[in-house]
C-alpha cells in the first residue's frame, strides 16, 4: 500500500542482510503507486480496482520470481506487517514457505468494510472515498473490493487460516497500536496456540516515522526485528 520504502524499511532490510539473509520487499500492484515513485499515490484508478485476492495472488507471483531466479530455491521467512500480516497468515500454508512472523497484523477482514447504511450506500453508489492521512488525497474504493470478498470468503479468512497453521509462526504487537487494536493480536495468538510478543509503548510502526532521517533503527522496531532474526536462525 505505498509502505515499501516509507519510513525506515530500508534499515530493516539492511538489519537482516547484514545477518546473512536475503530480503525481499515489494509494493501490491494494485496500490497506487508506481515503480519510478514507490511512495505517492499517481494511479488512484488502481488502487479503487485493489483487493485482498490480487494481493494474494501478488505475494505468489513474488515466490514464482524468487523460484525463477533462484536455484536451489531458498528457505523463505515471511515478515507480514498490518494488512500484510493478514496476507502472510493467509499464504502460510504454501510449502514453499518455511517460517511467518506477523508484526500489528489484522486478524479479519470483513470488519474493515462499511457496516450498514453505509454499506447501501457503497453498493448504490459503486464506491466510496477516504481521505490519505498521508498524501491528503481521496482515495476511491470500488465496491468490486467487497464482491470480491464475498466470493472468496473462505479463501481470505485468516481465523481458519490461523487455526490450520502448522508453519512456525511468530506474533508480535505493539502495546499501544491505535491502527490495528492489540486485541486482533491476541486473537491471533489464541487461534494459533502462539505467545503474543508484545512490544511495550509501541505503536503501529514500532517507532518509525515518515520521513526517517537517522541512520539508525527507532528502539522498539530494533527490538521486533532482533526477536524475528532470533526466530527465523532458530532450527524447528
Amino acid at each position: 500500500m505505498g509502505f515499501k520504502d516509507w519510513g525506515c524499511w530500508n534499515l530493516v532490510e539492511d538489519y537482516f542482510t547484514e545477518l546473512g539473509f536475503g530480503f525481499c520487499k515489494y509494493n501490491v500492484s494494485h496500490n497506487g503507486c508506481s515503480t519510478k515513485d514507490s511512495l505517492n499515490f499517481v494511479d488512484l484508478e488502481a488502487f479503487a480496482e485493489d483487493n485482498y485476492t490480487k494481493e494474494c495472488e501478488d505475494f505468489q507471483a513474488i515466490l514464482s520470481y524468487i523460484g525463477e531466479h533462484h536455484k536451489p530455491f531458498p528457505e523463505i521467512y515471511v515478515i507480514g506487517h498490518s494488512r500484510g500480516g493478514g496476507i502472510a497468515l493467509l499464504q502460510a500454508k504454501d510449502e514453499r514457505i518455511k517460517k511467518v512472523t506477523t508484526w500489528a497484523a489484522i486478524s479479519d477482514i470483513e470488519s474493515r468494510f462499511p457496516k450498514g447504511e453505509a454499506l447501501t450506500e457503497w453498493k448504490e453508489k459503486g464506491y466510496y472515498s477516504r481521505l490519505n492521512g498521508r498524501t491528503n488525497q481521496k482515495m476511491r474504493h470500488n465496491y468490486s473490493q467487497y464482491i470480491d470478498f464475498l466470493v472468496n470468503r473462505n479463501n481470505l479468512d485468516i481465523r481458519k487460516a490461523t487455526t490450520e497453521n502448522t508453519k512456525p509462526l511468530l506474533l508480535i504487537h505493539g502495546e499501544a497500536d491505535t491502527s490495528v487494536d492489540i486485541r486482533e493480536g491476541k486473537e491471533l495468538a489464541e487461534w494459533s496456540g502462539k505467545e503474543l510478543h508484545i512490544i511495550e509503548g509501541a505503536a503501529h510502526t514500532f517507532g518509525s516515522s515518515h520521513p526517517w532521517e537517522k541512520d539508525a533503527l527507532p528502539d522498539e522496531l530494533k527490538s521486533v526485528c532482533q526477536l524475528t532474526a532470533k526466530f527465523f536462525l532458530e532450527r524447528n
